[in-house]
């Protein structure tokens, strides 16, 4: 039996300085949040989607109803207050959370952070990179945590049980340290865009067999 997806979409992304909502700056032609619902929707573990936007990103909106998703609009507060607000509107229980600004993430890797949190018996299970990963990649690296000797930077995927909440704040978390690049690039300025874009087009060629 699958969870609840939460996309959260309500940034503008003023650090990319481009004309448009950050969910909808668009990687190899289509928007980056199409690329999350794709990977969403053939995730084993997943049984639907929703998506949390806001007043400043209407046209994102737009699209989602285009493309027949859940939509809930969120007070734009903040990222955690947002994804609370959502969590008690539609009162979730177990969900996964996503930034809607992850091109790369492939549905297996969806899967396996799902079942990861099965095992932990923990009430949230937060996802990391090793920071090694995000430098080799030449990536801004806003904010790290340690987890033992290693130096992590969280990926922007969560896995929570809505029911567990307290006001604000999240119980006790597993964290979940994956070294796939793919989990490491999101999109915060115009030079993690182009890598994006690289990156996902040297996947497409390889699967196509194409050298």
């Amino acid at each position: 039996m699958g969870i609840t997806a939460l996309v959260m979409a309500g940034g503008r992304g003023t650090r990319m300085k481009l004309p448009m909502e950050k969910p909808l700056v668009e990687v190899c032609g289509k928007p980056v949040i199409e690329y999350v619902l794709t990977t969403l929707k053939h995730a084993k573990k997943i049984d639907n989607i929703v998506v949390a936007v806001t007043a400043i990103t209407p046209r994102t909106t737009t699209l989602l109803k285009q493309l027949n998703v859940a939509v809930v609009e969120t007070p734009g507060r903040d990222y955690v207050s947002d994804m609370g607000y959502v969590v008690s509107t539609l009162k979730l229980g177990v969900f996964l959370a996503i930034a809607a600004d992850l091109p790369l993430v492939e549905p297996a890797m969806v899967d396996a952070i799902v079942e990861r949190y099965e095992r932990c018996r923990k009430p949230a299970l937060t996802v990391a990179v090793p920071i090694t990963v995000k430098m080799r990649l030449g990536m801004c690296i806003d904010y790290s945590f340690k987890e033992g000797e290693q130096d992590l930077v969280p990926v922007g995927i969560n896995v929570i049980d809505g029911s567990k909440r307290y006001g604000d704040e999240w119980l006790d978390q597993d964290i979940y340290i994956a070294n796939h690049e793919e989990l490491a690039v999101n999109i915060n300025t115009v030079e993690e865009l182009q890598l994006s874009e690289r990156l996902l087009s040297e996947r497409t060629k390889k699967q196509l067999g194409v050298n």
